[in-house]
């Protein structure tokens, strides 16, 4: 085996330093196993998005007057706990069903429609992944029927 001393040229150079960049640069693909719950940050994480959207919610006027006399901090809890659940988190959601959650309450369509548009505001604010944004939010679809016009 000779001893040749290594030359690389500047350009070789400059396209390695290029490629392996770009490959720093880019995002990861998520396991294939895990859980949008870990995609979402944790409880932490889903936590202050629903911080966050409850204060949009009590801020939008379409909405606002439907959180009169609830007990926020309940609500948050029990929201928190429910996506934690839902997402393949740790939690194990003890609440009601969202039928009987929402019995009596006749939300309508528009309600509905506003509240997870100022989810999506917060899913903006923390800057949520298109992918995990639309796993959210067909879970949360998963409830329209059980909460519209109850």
């Amino acid at each position: 085996m000779s001893k040749r001393p290594l030359r690389i040229s500047l350009a070789t150079l400059t396209l390695a330093t290029t490629v392996l960049a770009g490959c720093a640069n880019r995002p990861m693909p998520p396991a294939a196993d895990t859980t949008l719950y870990q995609r979402l940050g944790g409880k932490p994480a889903i936590a202050a998005v629903v911080d966050d959207a409850i204060a949009n919610a009590a801020a939008d006027p379409r909405i606002n007057q439907r959180f009169v006399g609830t007990d926020i901090a309940r609500l948050k809890a029990a929201l928190v706990e429910f996506l934690c659940d839902r997402s393949g988190g740790p939690c194990t959601y003890r609440g009601r069903n969202m039928s009987d959650a929402h019995e009596g309450m006749k939300i309508r369509a528009d309600e509905f429609d506003a509240l997870v548009e100022d989810l999506v505001r917060s899913l903006d604010t923390y800057k949520v992944p298109a992918r995990e944004r639309g796993e959210l939010l067909t879970l949360l679809g998963r409830t329209r029927n059980a909460i519209i016009e109850h």
